[in-house]
């Protein structure tokens, strides 16, 4: 796997400047980002959707909005719970020159998604992985047949292949959590899915 790994960075082109200084400034202070892959399945689907109107779960530096802003002209309304790294995402969002198209929502992603109105294209969720099965309910009534929701991280870290026996007593709730969630979407017949070995796994959900 981690040959698959170096070869898969080897082969997919740099981005732009300015998201790849970004990306190796997010790697080095171990801030979490999409991973090339994830990156390049993300940039097909927009091509693919041409969305309108995009809604990200889970800003952390702003890494994957800009990169969604710069290959569509949607809207994308992007929320960030964690202090820290909402400052970093405000000053990223303002130096890619994208203020009046990615709007930053601070707080709860839980709270935030009971306030937003109209409905979105493309759905990308990478946040508490525990609270996936919420966002997904909550994110329902915003979107219309065609859309597009994309769960990032669903495999977290592996985890998610194994017995419960198999990981860490303190993880054991996040691993059932998620298969439950993978389950019951999988299973929801509003849906059309797939988990796919991107990244650390990708859910594709399309609304019927």
């Amino acid at each position: 796997m981690q040959r698959f790994l170096v070869f898969e960075e080897s082969i997919y082109p740099a981005a732009e400047e300015f998201l790849e200084q970004l990306e190796q400034e997010a790697r080095a202070e171990e801030v979490p980002i999409i991973r090339k892959d994830t990156q390049a399945y993300l940039r097909s689907m927009l091509l693919i959707l041409k969305p309108k109107r995009i809604l990200e779960i889970g800003t952390a530096v702003g890494f994957s909005a800009i990169l969604m802003a710069k290959h569509s002209e949607a809207e994308i309304i992007t929320m960030e719970n964690y202090a820290p790294r909402i400052q970093k995402a405000k000053e990223n969002i303002r130096a890619a020159g994208l203020n009046e198209r990615i709007t930053l929502l601070e707080g709860d992603a839980e709270e935030l998604l009971q306030g937003i109105e109209g409905e979105f294209d493309l759905i990308f969720i990478d946040a508490a992985k525990g609270q996936y099965a919420l966002y997904f309910e909550r994110i329902k009534p915003h979107i219309h047949g065609g859309s597009v929701i994309i769960s990032d991280n669903v495999l977290v870290g592996g985890d998610v292949l194994e017995s419960r026996f198999a990981v860490r007593r303190r993880d054991r709730t996040i691993h059932k959590r998620m298969r439950d969630f993978l389950y019951d979407v999988c299973h929801d017949e509003e849906f059309e899915s797939a988990l796919l070995p991107v990244g650390d796994g990708l859910l594709v959900s399309v609304k019927k």
